[in-house]
This record gives C-alpha cells, structure tokens and sequence, in this order.
C-alpha cells in the first residue's frame, strides 16, 4: 500500500470523471458569463428589398412555387382581414391574425414532407393553408357550423385536420412541445422517415413544458423540430421582461439541441433552415430548434388592444419597412415575375375566394346538439344520457331562448 502513495502524481492528468458534464478542472474561482458570445447570428437570404445576399444560398425555387408562395402568404392575410371584422362585428366570437409572421409559415412548411406531423400553436393558419385546407373549413371552424370538422366544439381558430397531419390546437400554452416529443419518439420507433414539427412563440417558451419537451427530445433522439415564432411580445410582455438571455436559440446548445436563429420574414432563409433541419432529423434522429425572428403586426387576439403596450410607430415600422409578403413582393418584381396588374387581379381574385366561404359558413346551420356528448366513448355512459335528457328538458322548456331551427336535426 506504501508503494502506492508513493507514486508521483501528475495533475495534467488528473480528468473530471463526473457523470453530468464533460469538462475540465480550472483552478481560480469563474463564473460564465449570460453572453459569453456576442449573440446569435440571424441567418438570411434576401436582404429587405428582395435582393438575394449570397448567391449560394438562393434555393433557386421555380417561378410557379414563388407564386405559390406569395398568393399563399397574401390569401392568409385577406382571409385574417375579413374574419377580424366578423369578430368586431359580433358575427363570431373570438379571432386572432397573423399579420406580419406569414413568412414563417408559409416558408417553413413548404420544405416539409405532407406526411411530417405539425403541432402547431394558435397562429400557425398559414401552415394548414399550404398543407391544402381550404377556405370553406376555416370558415367552418370559425363560426362553429355543421361542416366544421371538431363539430363545434372547439374556440376560433383552433384548427386541426387528421387527413393533414395537423394536429388539433390547444389553448394551453406550451403543452404541445412535449407531445411533440412523445409522437417525434413514435415516429423514431417506426423508422418511418417521417419528423415532427413543433411551433410556439418565445412567450411559451418560459413554460415548464418548453423544459420537458427539449430535454425528453434530446435525450431520446428525436426527429423532430421545435420552430420558435419570436415575435417580440408575449401577449403585452415584450421580450425584454421575459428573459434575459440571448433569445430562444441560445437555450439549445444546453439541451444539446442543434440549433439556429433566422430571419422570420424571410421567406427563403425561413425555407432552407427547415428543409435542412428536416434532412438531418430524419438521417440522425435528432431534434433541431429553429429560432425565427419576426414581428407580431396585429394585435394579439381580439381580445387585446396592443396600443396599450407599445407604440404606433413601433407597428408602422415593421408593417411598411420590414414586411415578409413585401420582400418577397420585391423579390417577384425584380424577376419580371410579378407586377401592379397581377397585384390587382389577384387581390381582387383572393377576396371573392374568402367572401364565397364567408357567406357560405355564416348561412350553414349549426351543429346537432346531441353531438355535446358524443366521440368521448363508444356508448354514452348513463351519466351523459342522463346530462343529455336534461339538457333537452331544458331546451323544450325554455324554447323561446333557444332557435333551435338554427341548428341541424
């Protein structure tokens, strides 16, 4: 044993053998730093006048995707238009825009797979409208009518479509990220070459959930890809008050999560980050995050006034300076692919499009009442038969308050 404690020791050598980390010993007393780096770079392609920066990074889409692109973008902003005022005029109950993020959508789902699974939040429409939902189930689903596909149960604007890999929208913030994590893991033990994408804005972020659903996904090697919306507020808390680090991006590093910030309301760095993190989630089955930096022009829902937390200027700026619809606009333009004339037809073209769907749902009767209790089990339980008869007793009692030839038989 002496021999032992006589053998001379070499502190070069000596190595952490900690579980938890892989690191080295320091000997003087350091803290890290919040911003050890200078900040995350924010990765584009065209600048805001629609000119491509590096050539190499121009995705090189053909002129008829471009234009699916922008009519995409531009009939997701019409259709935010027209369901805005039917909510101020009390013709339905709640809404909430998209004004200004379209880009994020419409970029990043066009570099998926139809078969990849969206978990979206509640401002992701423009996702499910290049999926291929159409007008006429939007509208469906705002005003809650016979031909709305959760059979008007749910709030406005919490969309879903089965057929679509687009599932349902909870209120509850966050909870999608770790249910995200639990499918991303399913497709993994399938080997189906399939990914999951997960939207939420930074406010969610500060949710405990956020916390689950990156560490569950990095520690099980997901395929999946958590797509943060920055937009600048949570609801009226801006940025500012709700963290303090460098954004959303710089927490994946220490989740162990590849990860990337872009330019939100670049529709073409929006395409090729995911296209690429799409790529490698399937050939290694491991999550990405992708941070996009946008801006949230509208109000946050119509039951917010943002003139109460932030300044007109302020919107003005990103709605006439920074706008992802009109880069891309210019981008058209410069390519001789677009001008005032197919502006003009095509504007009025989209408007008819989403007043034919309006018109339409707002005639459509409502849904059969007997659907309250249906699709929980497979036979009504005699609790719910019980629930059901009563609530028809009521609705023949008191028949005066209740139109019931508004609703299907």
């Amino acid at each position: 044993m002496a021999a032992l404690f006589d053998q001379s020791f070499d502190p070069s050598a000596d190595k952490p053998q900690f579980p938890g980390a892989s690191a080295e010993f320091i000997d003087h007393l350091e803290f890290i730093q919040p911003n050890v780096i200078s900040g995350i770079p924010i990765y584009r392609v065209m600048d805001r006048q629609g000119q491509i920066i590096n050539p190499s990074e121009d995705p090189q889409l053909p002129k008829e995707t471009v234009l699916n692109f922008y009519e995409k973008m531009t009939l997701l902003n019409t259709m935010d238009r027209i369901l805005y005022e039917s909510q101020r005029q009390g013709r339905i109950s709640f809404y909430m825009t998209n004004y200004g993020e379209e880009g994020t959508h419409i970029g990043s789902a066009a570099a998926l797979d139809p078969k990849d699974l969206v978990f979206g939040q509640y401002r992701e429409a423009g996702v499910l409208m290049y999926r291929g939902f159409p007008l006429d189930l939007f509208m469906a689903q705002c005003y809650a009518n016979a031909d709305d596909l959760h059979k008007g149960r749910q709030m406005p604007v919490h969309y879903g479509s089965k057929d679509l890999n687009f599932v349902s929208i909870s209120s509850p913030l966050a909870t999608q990220l770790p249910q995200a994590a639990g499918a991303a893991y399913a497709l993994k033990r399938e080997n189906s070459n399939r990914i999951v994408i997960c939207y939420f804005g930074e406010g969610a972020a500060s949710e405990g959930d956020a916390h689950a659903g990156f560490n569950f996904s990095a520690t099980l090697e997901c395929p999946l890809i958590f797509f943060c919306r920055n937009n600048g507020y949570a609801i009226s808390t801006p940025t500012h008050e709700q963290y303090r680090g460098d954004g959303i991006a710089a927490r994946g590093p220490g989740y162990g999560l590849m990860s990337i910030r872009v330019d939100g309301n670049d529709v073409f760095a929006v395409y090729n980050a995911t296209k690429e993190a799409r790529r490698r989630a399937v050939a290694e089955n491991q999550p990405f995050l992708i941070e996009a930096m946008t801006y949230r022009i509208g109000h946050h829902s119509t039951s917010d006034d943002s003139s109460a937390y932030r300044s007109v200027d302020e919107v003005s700026y990103w709605d006439k300076q920074d706008h992802p619809i009109s880069r891309l606009r210019h981008y058209m333009t410069a390519k001789g692919w677009w001008g005032e004339d197919e502006e003009r037809a095509w504007r009025k073209q989209s408007r008819k499009l989403v007043m034919e769907s309006f018109e339409k749902a707002e005639k459509r009767l409502k849904p059969n009442p007997n659907l309250l209790f249906t699709d929980v089990y497979k036979e009504m339980t005699p609790n719910l038969n019980k629930q059901k008869e009563a609530m028809w007793r009521h609705l023949q009692q008191y028949k005066e308050h209740y139109p019931l030839d508004l609703y299907e038989k």
